[in-house]
């Protein structure tokens, strides 16, 4: 289960090394590749605190 994103890829290899179930991985990946894609592909080491209350916050009053 690759895909395009070096950063997804080691997260999956990551998870999957430790034993986590293939749909833990999926449902960890779509998450995290939701969030990246929210603030415009930024990479994760490159945001903080407040990028995570505003995906949050994103999530509870939009959708």
């Amino acid at each position: 289960m690759k895909t395009r994103s070096p950063y997804l890829n080691y997260i999956t290899d990551y998870m999957i090394t430790r034993h986590y179930l293939l749909r833990t991985v999926n449902a960890y990946l779509s998450w995290i590749a939701n969030f990246i894609h929210f603030h415009n592909k930024c990479h994760p080491s490159s945001m903080g605190d407040n990028e995570v209350v505003a995906f949050l916050d994103h999530l509870v009053l939009q959708k």
